[in-house]
């Protein structure tokens, strides 16, 4: 959860805006209902600030956390993984990854795409391979 964080906490300032934690819920592959993540937002933000810091974004996350089968998870990590990988190629570009997160959470500003691409294209090839797409979908 914490590298989750961190990628969209893209000016190290410890804190994410509250706009952005359905994104990353979204990434982490966790399903959640709107009005339940609104509750938990006002209650972790209550002088509404538009803004968590790590430990109310966890209180956040952790309430929509399933107990799953990590094997299942890593199958579904890799269907998905394939879908973008079209040429079959063993990676996915990272203006196809910039589309993806674009399509998940449409507040992310090119800034922001900027600095989630960095944190995950580490080795700065261009590409994600699917031992990156895990990482950054898993936090592991």
């Amino acid at each position: 959860m914490r590298k989750a964080f961190q990628m969209f906490d893209t000016a190290k300032t410890g804190f994410i805006d509250t706009l952005k934690i359905s994104t990353i819920l979204n990434t982490m592959g966790q399903l959640f209902d709107d009005t339940e993540l609104q509750a938990l937002i006002d209650e972790n933000d209550p002088d509404a600030t538009g803004k968590v810091n790590f430990d109310g974004f966890c209180r956040i996350a952790t309430h929509f956390l399933e107990e799953d089968d990590a094997e299942a998870m890593q199958e579904e990590l890799k269907e998905a993984f394939r879908l973008y990988d079209r040429e079959g190629n063993g990676y996915i570009t990272t203006a196809t990854l910039r589309e993806i997160l674009a399509a998940l959470d449409d507040k992310l500003n090119p800034e922001d795409l900027d600095g989630i691409i960095q944190e995950i294209d580490t080795d700065g090839s261009g590409t994600v391979d699917f031992d990156e797409f895990m990482e950054m979908m898993t936090g592991e």
